[in-house]
């Protein structure tokens, strides 16, 4: 028996929300974006998550890439992020000629440390995109009080943290900007879509956001009748998802809750089984701090040397078990020697880069499953 990294869960709607779209074409019914399904999501998104506006995209990628248009980054702005993370949060930035400022991260959470954002802020520093790694919220008390005090934009990239919460809210909800992940890998997934979230009491940035999505022009306008025609009025792109998606991503959404927990009951199996190697010394386990409800999304170990992870990452492979390391540091990849990121010295991102290894968790994932990759690592403890 093979057991995979991550596994869609099927909520048991998502069949049927796409066949109501399928089965109504003929009488209209909407394939493309915005349409009743989409709205059903980001009216659910808003309700639940106390979100002041939400906005469906492609991905999470393309929810920075709005975001970075919308704050307005230009060529020699410096935005502080983690180099511990996906090249989306960076890309953004470099596409809109700015330069991506790469800090270490706190050696507990695995979350950027407000004392190296601190350090690394200039008079050309424009903006903060904190990561809340594995669904852990970065400490944003301490984030927001500093853009605060530098006039700096907050852009939470919370593709790993729909449904985990930092004093009671909600990540994505904090900053100026949230961008969420529905990536096939994540909690709740419609294959690829993402979405974005503006915190800010600022209709013309909604506005101006709704035209960046639609390609640059004031179709959403056109949409609620507001204007009898639409042109092009801005930049933009095509950022909205599709309808069957949304239909798919509804279905999910309606079972959040179910969903997260149902990952949770893994990751508090698979801490309390290994609890005893991390008190020996051998390995080291997730920290969640007290600020922080997380979503289950990541279970990861820490291993004393690179030696050690690789070794029992390949024997679990070979068990048939999909365990995986990650992340390359965005300041000694290729592109990120090119973009800032050559001489830095990040010793915590270095080393836990080295020797973290994630293990397979999934909402459906069966206690047989759970039990087997938990006899796998002991026996090679």
């Amino acid at each position: 028996m093979k057991i995979p990294f991550a596994r869609p869960y099927l909520t048991g709607n998502e069949q049927k929300y796409i066949n109501d779209i399928l089965t109504n074409i003929r009488n209209g019914a909407q394939t493309s974006g915005d349409g009743p399904y989409g709205k059903k999501c980001e009216q659910f998104m808003e309700e639940k998550f106390g979100a002041r506006k939400v906005l469906l995209t492609t991905s999470c990628t393309s929810a920075l890439e709005m975001a970075t248009f919308l704050i307005g980054i230009k060529p020699g702005d410096e935005v502080i992020m983690p180099s511990f993370t996906f090249v989306s949060t960076a890309n953004p930035v470099v596409m809109a000629g700015g330069i991506p400022v790469f800090v270490d991260i706190d050696p507990d959470t695995l979350n950027i440390d407000p004392e190296k954002i601190e350090e690394a802020i200039t008079p050309r520093t424009r903006a903060i995109y904190p990561v809340h790694y594995a669904g852990v919220s970065c400490a944003m008390d301490e984030i927001m009080s500093l853009a605060k005090k530098h006039d700096l934009w907050v852009v939470e990239d919370a593709a790993q943290g729909v449904g985990a919460r930092y004093k009671g809210k909600y990540l994505g909800t904090i900053g100026d900007f949230g961008c969420y992940s529905f990536h096939e890998t994540k909690n709740i997934t419609c294959g690829e879509g993402g979405a974005l979230v503006i915190n800010r009491d600022d209709p013309k940035l909604v506005e101006r956001a709704e035209i960046i999505r639609e390609k640059g022009t004031d179709r959403s306008k056109f949409h609620r009748g507001q204007v009898d025609k639409y042109t092009w009025v801005d930049i933009g792109s095509s950022y909205v998802i599709s309808e069957i998606l949304s239909a798919f991503l509804l279905a999910q959404l309606e079972a959040l809750d179910e969903i997260n927990l149902k990952r949770m009951d893994v990751w508090n199996e698979y801490a309390e089984r290994l609890r005893q190697f991390e008190a020996s010394g051998i390995i080291r386990l997730p920290v969640i701090p007290d600020y922080a409800e997380h979503n289950a999304h990541i279970f990861y170990i820490l291993f004393q040397d690179q030696d050690a992870r690789d070794r029992v990452m390949m024997r679990l492979r070979e068990a048939g078990i999909h365990a995986v390391f990650h992340y390359i540091p965005l300041h000694s990849s290729p592109v990120g020697l090119m973009k800032n990121g050559a001489g830095l010295n990040l010793t915590v991102t270095d080393r836990v880069s080295n020797v973290i290894l994630r293990l397979p968790v999934f909402s459906g994932m069966s206690k047989e499953e759970t039990e087997r990759v938990i006899f796998e690592i002991i026996n090679l403890l």
